[in-house]
């Protein structure tokens, strides 16, 4: 009798608030500038990184050293991968 009892209560599932529907609240199109903002100085950084990493490669190549900054280019690279992928990351893991 008591597993009857289980199975016939009822199951209540919290939902996940969507914040897609609706309406935006005040101010939403300031936070969409800043984010565009900190998405353009974040790229910038990206490219001037590999410009950096480029120009210790050609002085360590001038040295006669190995590549030892591969693991900086490795590092820029991921950052840039990110950056990119940012809306799409978060878009997955939102919903």
């Amino acid at each position: 009798m008591a597993g009857d009892a289980a199975n016939n209560a009822p199951v209540h599932l919290a939902e996940v608030v969507n914040p897609g529907q609706g309406v935006e609240p005040p101010g939403a199109g300031k936070l969409r500038s800043i984010l565009g903002w900190v998405a353009w100085i974040v790229l910038g950084l990206c490219v001037m990184g590999v410009l950096v990493v480029a120009g210790k490669m050609a002085i360590s190549h001038q040295r006669g050293q190995g590549g030892e900054h591969a693991t900086g280019l490795a590092y820029v690279l991921g950052a840039c991968i990110l950056v990119g992928a940012a809306s799409a990351l978060v878009s997955a893991l939102v919903v």
